[in-house]
C-alpha cells in the first residue's frame, strides 16, 4: 500500500520487506547446497533449536557472514550422523557443507534455513587439518621430540591429566593401585575437559601448572574414557600437539579408542588404546626395573651367605691352626720359663751365700776398726780437754782485768761521782740544759749539785761567738 507525502510517493517498511520476501521466493524457488564455516552453533537445549552464525574467510578475513536457522528435527537427524561418520558431534568452527533454502521474516530479516548437512564434506576437513597438523610438527622438527625423551626407571610419579568423573580415570586409579606386586604409586589429577571447542584450552592450561611442578613428577598421563570415538577432534589440534611434543616429561595417552589415531597420541611417548592399559604400562615399567633389583637383592644374598659360609670355614680353620701353634709355643716358653726359674733360684742361694760370709767378714772388719778408732778418739780427747783447762783459765784472768777495769770506768761516770768533783747539771721543767736556747729570759731552772738544787731565774743568756 502506498501513499503519497509532497508529490512523493511513499512505501511503508512492511511494503518493502514483504515485496523483499516476494523476490526471493520467486527467485529461489528450491534449496541448494552452500559450503561455509559455522562460526557459532547456538544450539538451545530448551527448544531443541539452534541459531547458527555463518561465515566464509579468506586469508583470515570475513568475507561474508549470514545467520541460519537449524529446527530441532533436523538438527537431531543431522547431529546423530555426524557422530555415526565422523565421531563428532555438530560444534563450533567446523566447516560444513549444507542444504539449505532461502528464508526471509519482515522481523527476524534475512537467513538461511539448514535441511541437511553432508557429514563426509566436514570429515574431510578435519582430516586435512590433521594432516596440517602432522606437516607443521615435522616441519618445526619436534614430531619425534616427546618420544626421544628416556622414561625413568622408576616411573613412580604421576601427573593425571583427566576429568575427576571420568570412568576411564577411575579405571586407571583401580588398576594402578590395586597391583598384585603392591607397588606403590604418587599420583595428582589436574583436572580438564578433554572434548568440545574448549578442551584444547583446558589441556593446555594444566601442561602449563604440571610445567611449574614438574620436579614433583616423573610422566604426565592424558586419560579420557567412556566417550568411545566421540569428540576426538581437539588431538588433531596444532597448538595442543605442539605442547604435547614440547613437553620435557613423557606423555603418556589411554583417550579410549580404537580407530583414527588423532595426532596427539601419534606424538606422545607411548600410546594406549584404554586408561586400564596406561595404567598396566605403568605398572610394567616400574616392573621392570622391580624384578631385575629383586633377582640382583637374591644374588646379592645368595653369594653373601656363601661367602660367610666360606669365610667361617677358613675362620674355623685359622682358629684350630691358631690353637695348635700357641699350645706348642706355650708349651716350648713354659720349659724355658721353669729352667730360668731353677737357675735364678740356684743363683740366688749361692749368691745368699756368698753375700752371707761377706757380711759376717766385714762385720768383724768393723768391729775391729771401731775398737781401735775408739781408743785414738779417746786419747785426743783427753789431750784436748787438758789444752782447753789451761787456756781457758788464763783466759779468765784476763777477762776479769778488763771487767775490772770497765767497772771503775762507770763508777767515775755515775752523776753523783761527777757532782761530787764539783761539777753540776741545770734543768728546766725536769730536763737539762744543752744549749743556750732552750732558755729565755724569767725562765725559772733548777741547779743539781753534789748535795741539793738550786733555783734561779733568768735574767739573761749570752751565746758564745765560736758555737752554733
Amino acid at each position: 500500500m502506498t501513499n503519497e507525502f509532497d508529490n512523493k510517493k511513499v512505501y511503508s517498511l512492511l511494503d518493502v520487506t514483504n515485496s523483499i520476501k516476494r523476490t526471493l521466493v520467486e527467485r529461489y524457488t528450491s534449496s541448494f547446497w552452500v559450503k561455509a564455516e559455522m562460526n557459532k552453533l547456538n544450539h538451545y537445549p530448551h527448544s531443541g533449536h539452534c541459531y547458527p552464525e555463518l561465515i566464509e574467510k579468506k586469508e583470515d578475513k570475513i568475507i561474508a557472514q549470514l545467520k541460519a536457522t537449524l529446527w530441532r528435527d533436523d538438527y537431531k537427524s543431522i547431529n546423530d550422523k555426524f557422530l555415526s561418520v565422523i565421531h563428532e558431534p555438530l560444534k563450533d568452527g567446523i566447516k560444513i557443507l549444507f542444504l539449505a533454502k532461502i528464508s526471509f521474516d519482515p522481523v527476524y530479516g534475512l537467513a538461511l534455513r539448514i535441511i541437511d548437512i553432508d557429514p563426509s564434506f566436514t570429515l574431510g576437513d578435519l582430516e586435512k587439518e590433521k594432516q596440517e597438523t602432522i606437516r607443521k610438527l615435522k616441519e618445526d622438527g619436534i614430531f619425534n621430540k616427546n618420544k626421544s625423551l628416556k622414561i625413568p626407571l622408576l616411573l613412580q610419579r604421576i601427573a593425571i591429566i583427566s576429568v575427576e568423573t571420568s570412568k576411564g580415570y577411575a579405571d586407571f586409579l583401580n588398576v594402578l593401585e590395586t597391583n598384585s606386586w603392591n607397588y606403590k604409586f604418587f599420583h595428582l589429577l589436574f583436572p580438564s575437559l578433554l572434548q568440545g571447542e574448549k578442551a584444547v584450552a583446558s589441556i593446555t592450561k594444566q601442561l602449563d601448572r604440571i610445567r611449574k611442578v614438574i620436579h614433583h613428577f616423573d610422566a604426565v598421563a592424558i586419560i579420557r574414557g567412556g566417550g568411545g570415538d566421540i569428540g576426538l577432534s581437539c588431538f588433531n589440534n596444532y597448538e595442543l600437539a605442539k605442547e604435547v611434543a614440547n613437553f620435557p616429561l613423557p606423555v603418556i595417552t589411554g583417550i579410549g579408542h580404537t580407530t583414527n589415531e588423532t595426532v596427539v597420541e601419534m606424538i606422545s611417548f607411548t600410546n594406549a588404546i584404554t586408561p586400564t592399559k596406561i595404567a598396566e604400562y605403568i605398572i610394567q615399567v616400574f616392573h621392570n626395573f622391580s624384578v631385575p633389583v629383586h633377582h640382583a637383592e637374591e644374588k646379592i644374598t645368595e653369594q653373601a651367605k656363601r661367602i660367610i659360609t666360606n669365610e667361617k670355614g677358613r675362620w674355623q680353620t685359622e682358629v684350630k691352626l691358631f690353637r695348635s701353634v700357641t699350645e706348642t709355643v706355650l708349651l716350648a716358653h713354659k720349659n724355658q720359663v721353669n729352667r730360668h726359674i731353677e737357675r735364678i733360684k740356684q743363683s740366688s742361694v749361692n749368691l745368699i751365700r756368698s753375700g752371707k760370709d761377706d757380711l759376717v767378714d766385714f762385720s768383724e772388719s768393723l768391729k775391729r776398726g771401731s775398737n781401735a778408732l775408739c781408743v785414738i778418739m779417746n786419747q785426743e780427747i783427753k789431750h784436748l780437754t787438758s789444752n782447753l783447762t789451761k787456756g781457758s783459765g788464763s783466759q779468765f784472768r784476763h777477762l776479769n782485768l778488763l771487767l775490772e777495769g770497765v767497772e771503775k770506768s762507770v763508777a767515775n761516770m755515775n752523776p753523783r761521782n761527777v757532782l761530787k768533783r764539783g761539777f753540776s747539771i741545770t734543768q728546766i721543767n725536769g730536763i737539762a740544759v744543752k744549749h743556750i736556747k732552750q732558755l729565755k729570759e724569767n725562765d725559772l731552772i733548777e741547779t743539781l749539785v753534789f748535795d741539793g738544787k738550786i733555783k734561779s731565774i733568768v735574767k739573761s743568756t749570752k751565746k758564745q761567738k765560736n758555737h752554733d
